[in-house]
């Protein structure tokens, strides 16, 4: 019983280090957007160097995810962790990493010199992490089902 415990805080762990990079990740994105296309030696350094923490972050971000994911696989297969609910957190965990790689895309797209979304859209876009989390988090706690 000690195992499953210390694998779930793991996967907890993981898991909230992931959901930094998905809740900061488009903030990042908003002040790329909000950066324009300012020409100076100042406004290229400093889109120079918000490219540099997205990259990074989103490198982070995959290296977290990967980590929750191989745990919460452990959870599922060895400890029989099961039910109608986590099919359901699974999906929205599955719609999570398509936002998480649509940002991350985005991003790519920004250092090939691509035009990104407006701020104000991608201030609604960065959202809508939070509304997948609460759901998420209230299956697991509640496991309706």
């Amino acid at each position: 019983m000690q195992a499953y415990f210390w694998t779930k805080t793991a996967h907890l762990v993981f898991v909230m280090a992931w959901m930094g990079g998905v809740f900061y990740l488009p903030r990042i994105l908003v002040n790329l957007a909000e950066a324009g296309s300012d020409d100076s030696v100042e406004g290229r350094a400093v889109r120079a160097r918000l490219v540099l923490m997205g990259k990074r972050l989103y490198r982070f971000g995959h290296i977290m995810f990967g980590l929750a994911f191989v745990l919460g696989l452990t959870l599922w297969l060895h400890f029989k962790v099961s039910g109608g609910w986590l099919h359901a957190k699974l999906g929205l965990v599955a719609v999570m990493l398509a936002y998480y790689i649509v940002a991350g895309r985005w991003l790519k797209g920004v250092e090939a010199g691509r035009a990104l979304p407006s701020s104000r859209t991608l201030r609604w876009f960065n959202e809508l992490p939070v509304l997948l989390l609460v759901a998420i988090v209230y299956l697991v706690i509640a496991k309706p089902f």
